[in-house]
């Protein structure tokens, strides 16, 4: 009976302090990381500020392959979710067999292809290589900057502010 009550405990102890780690997403960002992308530090993270939208969203624009992307920064994306006119600007056009992956969005089960992007760009932040998949217009009302691009860079959500660091 006490090693039940001793992991209760515990079990209540980590339910209260694990949310605080998680609830901005990442480590707080250092007030360095506040600085516009082009400010002139020799040394240190490249880091890039999006400012929260009246919306309650972050949007911001990606560079892929030479083109800008506008997106919204959406952590409950698993990965990348480009428009097919958008993936077409870039020279991506999946074939109608190319769409095999099930995605689950707010509108139901679509069908997506999945693609690789060579380098997605957001301000002084460069990822290689990252998963994304491609969705029909109707399906998509805006591209999505998901968690196979922020995952591969430390972020911040703090006072309207969203800090990626690489």
């Amino acid at each position: 009976m006490r090693s039940v009550v001793v992991f209760a405990v515990a079990a209540i102890a980590i339910a209260l302090f694990v949310p605080k780690l998680y609830s901005a997403g990442a480590p707080a960002a250092p007030p360095a990381a506040l600085a516009d992308p082009g400010d002139d530090r020799a040394a240190g993270p490249r880091s890039v500020t999006i400012r929260q939208g009246v919306n309650g969203h972050f949007q911001t624009e990606a560079t892929i392959e030479g083109t800008r992307i506008a997106f919204m920064v959406d952590t409950g994306a698993s990965v990348v979710a480009l428009r097919e006119g958008d993936a077409a600007r870039l020279g991506i056009h999946p074939a109608e067999g190319d769409y095999t992956a099930r995605i689950s969005t707010a509108n139901g089960m679509v069908k997506a292809a999945r693609v690789a992007l060579s380098r997605v760009d957001v301000g002084d932040i460069s990822v290689r290589d990252v998963t994304a998949v491609v969705l029909p217009d109707a399906a998509l009302g805006q591209n999505l900057l998901g968690m196979s691009f922020l995952s591969r860079t430390r972020w911040a959500q703090q006072n309207g502010r969203l800090v990626l660091e690489q």
